[in-house]
């Protein structure tokens, strides 16, 4: 299959990731995947969702955003209680992605926030913003530690997240928007650096999809993430 950019299908886009790209924050990041890009920010709040007091246990959570203009047609910014569902849904991901690789323990009663904001999209930004998010979180803690805020290193692996899906009978690596509407089934695969599964999410969009496609799909997915591990490790060196 010929792709409008001029990949093979098992091919990633081009991917940049910039550090310290705030000033600011120690652990900010742009993150470009083709078209996308994402600012990730990661920061340190001292103190825990309710139900985590008195536990001495730290948590990361996720924030998204896609800011106005990041696609064609502008979209209205969310406030509040109007925060979407698919919003939600991102968040809870970017945060369990990230929770899953880290020792909550070492951080006491603390929270580290992961600001992901959309500022291009052109599809793939919740596996961008979880990519990004973690070279963030690799450099807050770098900080934290040589401050003195935490005295272990808390991270256990690597994880990265791409996509995959069907058009026409092909197996297709990193969609870009124009191939994610157009898939018959299209999954989001999020994995660690030992090669572990932390979610897969997985839609038949027009047809059902059998198991043997099922399993095509996630080794595509598998290839496409260790190939985003090799650059977070080339661009966080010995971090």
């Amino acid at each position: 299959m010929l792709r409008r950019d001029g990949r093979e299908n098992c091919e990633l886009r081009k991917v940049n990731i910039h550090r310290r790209f705030l000033r600011q924050v120690p652990g900010s990041v742009l993150i470009e995947i083709g078209l996308t890009k994402v600012i990730c920010t990661a920061t340190l709040e001292d103190r825990v969702p309710t139900f985590l007091k008195g536990t001495n246990q730290g948590w990361i959570r996720g924030e998204y955003s896609m800011i106005p203009c990041s696609s064609p047609q502008r979209i209205p910014r969310e406030q509040g209680r109007g925060i979407s569902g698919r919003t939600h849904e991102i968040q809870r991901l970017i945060g369990r992605a990230l929770r899953a690789i880290f020792d909550l323990n070492t951080l006491g009663e603390r929270t580290i926030i992961i600001d992901c904001d959309v500022i291009q999209a052109d599809g793939g930004t919740r596996c961008a913003s979880i990519t990004g998010g973690y070279v963030a979180l690799v450099d807050l803690i770098a900080q934290l530690m040589k401050e003195g805020v935490i005295q272990e290193h808390s991270i256990k692996d690597y994880v990265a997240a791409t996509s995959v899906g069907i058009i026409d009978g092909e197996y297709l690596l990193d969609l870009n928007y124009e191939e994610d509407s157009a898939a018959s089934c299209d999954f989001n695969v999020v994995m660690t650096g030992s090669s572990e599964f932390i979610e897969i999410q997985g839609t038949a969009e027009r047809n059902p999809f059998s198991m043997e496609e099922l399993n095509s799909l996630i080794d595509l997915a598998k290839a496409g993430i260790s190939k985003l591990i090799n650059i977070q490790k080339e661009i966080l060196g010995d971090i």
